[in-house]
């Protein structure tokens, strides 16, 4: 075989290790930068050891230099792949929504835009914040890490900052003590879905005003509530609180604590596309 054939082979190795590296570890982000380092120490690599024998080469034999195959793949889809990785890292990430914890808001099959540049900018894979330009406020929705499994994103909508307390008795959102506005909308009409309606068959809707950030919240009757969504906590410092919209349906705050800043990823702005209704897209999100 030729210098391209094992060029191509070496090409096929690297792409599937970092698709391996995804697979097993569930981080996008960490098999971007292996591929983007990859690609990027091939080139420099070249640049700086063969580029110039191979034009003093192609020169004395009156011949027009060749560029190997892999070189010129790493050359042409590093810069590209290294813009994702920035975009990604630092500005905006699409998310997909994978339950109905967020009901009414945002449906199974929802796509959304998140905003990484509103809670700092952090480091690819390590998640190290190098610059606070931002803290999420009350009512925010918030992609963030699992705290019992970071491996997983969620998105719920913060509820408590740090120092807060927190309480719900009996589907009355407290902070501080006081009572969080609520004004009945009536009972909930799920989309054109078999399996939502009748997950949320009886729920009644809500409009709530979080702070000044109107939204609809789901709630069920009293005999379909789960006695633990019911409680008082204290929000810890560099910690945050965060609930579902579909308030009897959402593992959240209640039962796994607050999220830590750290796990934050960034806020949801918008509905870019929807798999569960397309007059969605493009909603902004409150």
């Amino acid at each position: 075989m030729n210098k391209d054939s094992w060029g191509m082979i070496l090409l096929v190795a690297i792409v599937a290790v970092c698709l391996y590296f995804w697979y097993v570890t569930s981080d996008f982000a960490l098999a971007l930068v292996l591929i983007t380092g990859s690609f990027g120490v091939i080139w420099a690599l070249d640049r700086l050891l063969f580029e110039h024998r191979r034009r003093e080469r192609a020169a004395a034999e009156g011949k027009k230099p060749h560029e190997p195959m892999l070189v010129d793949y790493a050359r042409s889809f590093f810069p590209v792949i290294l813009a994702v990785l920035l975009f990604r890292t630092f500005l905006i990430e699409p998310f997909r929504i994978p339950s109905g914890s967020m009901m009414p808001t945002l449906l199974v099959g929802d796509l959304v835009l998140v905003n990484k540049f509103a809670y700092g900018l952090r480091l690819p894979v390590s998640d190290t914040k190098i610059l606070n330009v931002g803290e999420p406020k009350r009512g925010d929705i918030a992609v963030f890490k699992y705290p019992l499994n970071p491996k997983e994103d969620y998105i719920k909508r913060i509820v408590g900052l740090p120092g807060d307390t927190i309480s719900v008795h009996n589907e009355q959102l407290y902070v501080n003590g006081k009572p969080v506005p609520q004004k009945l909308i009536g009972p909930y009409s799920a989309p054109d879905q078999t399996s939502l309606k009748m997950a949320q068959a009886g729920a009644m809707e809500y409009v709530e005003d979080l702070a000044g950030v109107k939204h609809q919240i789901l709630e069920f009757p009293p005999y379909e509530r789960d006695p633990r969504t019911d409680g008082t906590w204290t929000v810890p410092k560099d910690c945050y609180f965060a609930m579902g919209d579909n308030r009897d349906d959402s593992a959240d705050s209640r039962f796994w604590g607050c999220v830590p800043e750290k796990n934050l990823r960034g806020k949801a702005f918008v509905i870019w596309f929807s798999l569960a209704d397309w007059h969605r897209i493009g909603t902004v999100l409150h």
